[in-house]
């Protein structure tokens, strides 16, 4: 014997409009102006980084004319590559958000002109997108989450390749206590001894602007791969591992603690993770198949990503001439 009951939904007592939201809308002139902002500021920092690398490690003169429309052309071989990076990266994971219809904004690249007396390095702090609704499965996931690093990447190997042929093996001054170094990936070391062989003591690459660019962008590939929380590395780890993912983000905050340890440039770095951990949480938002492995050619690009982290990657990524 079964019971049927009819339910029947009571009228609204006053007339209620709705207008379902409209998904993929974004106010494009704000994009756009940040985006053109983004550019004057890297294109601008890129002309004195083209200054120093004109300088010969300071043994050329070359006083920079913010006057001369050459110092905003050869800023744009910064200001090019590194957009180029950053914007594959991030219309990477647009384009996947657009594949599932998850809802996304496009692209905001935040500038950073260099205005004393704080100075800027690379002109911009990156760029990201908005993902505004929950992502329900694994697999969509782990692509959206993906996507952009390997898109980065894709961008990145060709540029590395050319900035370091533009980069000549050049002697270092004598005196080199007022330099500031920049740590090598193994990448970027790869690249240089397939370019130009064993480089030997004394010696070093006077960096052309676009090999800066690139080793920004895979800098910014590497720190956005650590699988920690909302980062893409936290994505592509809790679509691997689920649950098992909160165990890896503790694991790496406490690496990068240690990393702040060995070199002052983590440690802004890892006071924001930690503000992100506590702030999220450290577990990751769940999806509805978090039971439901993925699939063996997902687990290859979990691998690859991996290899890619390690490839981009370096300790101690700047360190301060002395003072």
């Amino acid at each position: 014997m079964s019971d049927t009951y009819s339910i029947q939904e009571p009228e609204p007592v006053f007339p209620v409009a709705f207008t379902p939201r409209q998904r993929f809308q974004d106010r494009v002139w704000l994009h756009w102006l940040l985006f053109a902002a983004t550019i004057c500021s890297t294109t601008l920092v890129g002309g004195f980084h083209y200054a120093g690398f004109a300088s010969d490690f300071g043994r050329v003169p070359a006083t920079p004319s913010l006057a001369s429309l050459a110092f905003y052309l050869h800023g744009l071989w910064y200001s090019g590559t590194i957009l180029a990076i950053l914007g594959a990266h991030e219309l990477g994971h647009y384009a996947a958000c657009r594949y599932y219809q998850v809802d996304a904004s496009r692209p905001f690249f935040i500038p950073m002109p260099p205005l004393p007396p704080l100075p800027s390095l690379t002109g911009t702090l990156g760029a990201f997108i908005r993902i505004r609704e929950p992502i329900p499965t694994k697999r969509m996931l782990f692509d959206i989450g993906a996507a952009g690093p390997f898109a980065g990447f894709l961008v990145a190997v060709p540029a590395l390749f050319i900035g370091t042929a533009l980069s000549p093996v050049v002697a270092l001054p004598h005196d080199t206590s007022d330099l500031m170094t920049l740590g090598d990936p193994l990448l970027v070391k790869l690249a240089a001894w397939l370019t130009w062989g064993s480089i030997p003591d004394g010696y070093s690459l006077n960096m052309h602007p676009m090999l800066f660019g690139t080793w920004f962008g895979l800098l910014a590939t590497a720190l956005n791969l650590f699988p920690i929380g909302q980062l893409d590395g936290g994505h592509i780890t809790y679509a691997v591992f689920g649950r098992r993912s909160s165990s890896v983000t503790i694991v790496s905050i406490g690496a990068t603690i240690g990393l702040a340890f060995l070199s002052t440039s983590w440690i802004v770095w890892t006071l924001l993770l930690i503000a992100m951990t506590i702030a999220m949480g450290p577990h990751h938002p769940r999806t509805i198949d978090e039971h439901i492995p993925l699939d063996r050619a997902r687990l290859w690009l979990a691998l690859g990503a991996l290899v890619m982290l390690i490839l981009c990657f370096t300790y101690n990524p700047i360190q301060l001439p002395d003072f």
